[in-house]
Order: structure tokens, then C-alpha cells, then sequence
């Protein structure tokens, strides 16, 4: 699993012209799931990921975890995170997991988080999406479950 994570001081997934999903501060993930993945990947990303000291403390210092800054998340379905784009000029997409086995790994993903913070949100699992944010700071980070 591949992810990327932004802390936002606000952000939301619009389908169709509608709000489908929104969040406050805290962080947005795009998540992509690749062919290989399993719920052991999920539960070590989960795990790494509300234990992150990502949050600004009083001094404006990465020092807190999500957990410890009682931050929002947004997760957000990204298949092209496993995409392959050394040769040619296409993105290979022969990586990504299949949609079915894919979306029981998204979902199980939000239920850890939803283990450990108060509000997770999500988008639509295979729907086109627009995701609106404004990333604080910025920050942004790059996780990938085979490197923890």
C-alpha cells in the first residue's frame, strides 16, 4: 500500500457537483492498493500512521500525533499511486489490486482508523472525485507499507 498524506486545515471530496465528504485540520489520505497488499499491510500503516508526529504543538512544532491533536482524516481511494512509470510514456497500471479484493482493503483501512480517531471520512471507492483541500504548511508525506 501506497500512501500520501497532507495535513489540511480543511478538505472534501465533491461527486457530482455535491459534497459528498469534508473534514477540518487534520490529514488527507490518498491511499492506493496494490496487488500484493494484505489486511497486515493495513494494520501496519494504521498503526504508523495515528502514531505520526505530523501535528503542530503550541510552538508550531511537528510534535504531536493524530491521535494526540484529535485530528479529522479523510481517506481517498488513489489506484494510480501503484501505477508503473519507468519506461514508455503510459502509466502501467499492472500493479493495481483488482477493484473487488481493493475496495474490502479501502474499507477495512477506515475502520482501523475509525479504531483510534474521532472522525474519519471518506470518498467513494471507484467514483470520480474531486478532492478539495489546503494543505498546512505544507506538509506532505510519502508512506509505503513494504518500507516500515
Amino acid at each position: 500500500m501506497i500512501t500520501v498524506i497532507q495535513r489540511v486545515s480543511k478538505a472534501k471530496v465533491i461527486i457530482d457537483n455535491k459534497v459528498y465528504s469534508q473534514i477540518e485540520k487534520g490529514i488527507v489520505i490518498l491511499l492506493g492498493i496494490c496487488q500484493n497488499d494484505t489486511e497486515k499491510d493495513v494494520v501496519k500503516l494504521v498503526e504508523k500512521i495515528v502514531n505520526l508526529r505530523i501535528m503542530a504543538d503550541n510552538q508550531d512544532r511537528m510534535n504531536l500525533s493524530l491521535k494526540d491533536a484529535n485530528c479529522q482524516v479523510l481517506v481517498v481511494s488513489q489506484f494510480t499511486l501503484c501505477s508503473n512509470l519507468k519506461s514508455g510514456r503510459r502509466p502501467d497500471f499492472n500493479k493495481v489490486m483488482a477493484p473487488k479484493p481493493a475496495w474490502h482493503l479501502y474499507d477495512l483501512f477506515a475502520k482501523q482508523l475509525q479504531f483510534h480517531l474521532r472522525t474519519v471520512a471518506t470518498g467513494s471507492f471507484g467514483a470520480r472525485m474531486a478532492v478539495e483541500l489546503i494543505n498546512d504548511g505544507p506538509v506532505t508525506f510519502i508512506l509505503d507499507s513494504n518500507q516500515i
